[in-house]
């Protein structure tokens, strides 16, 4: 089975669904909400699985919001429809099973049954068998820089299959609609309802 046939399959879009709706969130630009989400897959789930398969499917820009931190600037957000939430969830299901088995055991960020809890856990359990350095660091506005390309050439060392890295691309390219304007985007990731 080739890999964009299990992002598809029933039970994988039926646990993506699920997801989704679990995690619940705002709408995205079409304003469809995530009540609406199983309903609207019963009605269209073949005609999106046929364009995917073709490279046809052209995701939504995602919403741009933005929240406030504590440093008083403001930290953008994405949020994708709820359409596009279900597929990105039903591909990161699939890449996970690829990613989780060569990541580090010592990372614990955006990874499946892992959290910040269970980082600090590790960095007690360090200082208490006599290593004296912590080195906490974060990459301002790396979502932000992400370059397409050299993601996609990344992502195509483990994932050998067109349609899925030409799915991705899509999204990455699916622009942002920031106050009521579409802005393309050609280098970054959106931060929000996703993280594949």
């Amino acid at each position: 089975m080739k890999l964009m046939e299990k992002i598809l399959s029933e039970k994988n879009l039926k646990m993506a669904i699920r997801k989704v709706k679990q995690n619940k969130g705002a709408p995205g630009v079409d304003k469809m909400t995530v009540q609406e989400v199983e309903q609207w897959f019963e009605q269209h789930r073949e005609e999106l699985i046929s364009k995917i398969m073709n490279k046809q499917y052209r995701p939504m820009p995602v919403k741009r919001v933005y929240i406030p931190k504590p440093n008083g600037k403001q930290r953008p957000l994405g949020i994708p429809t709820v359409v596009d939430r279900v597929i990105q969830q039903a591909v990161a299901q699939v890449l996970n099973t690829i990613y989780e088995p060569i990541f580090s055991e010592h990372s614990y960020g955006f990874r499946p049954k892992r959290s910040a809890h269970m980082a600090m856990e590790e960095v007690i359990n360090n200082l208490n068998e006599g290593y004296e350095w912590i080195i906490d660091l974060d990459i301002e506005k790396f979502f932000d820089t992400v370059n397409h390309d050299k993601l996609i050439s990344i992502l195509r060392e483990n994932v050998n299959d067109a349609t899925t890295l030409h799915l991705v691309r899509a999204y990455l390219r699916a622009g942002v609609l920031d106050n009521g304007l579409v802005k393309s985007t050609t280098v970054g990731t959106p931060q929000g309802d996703l993280s594949v």
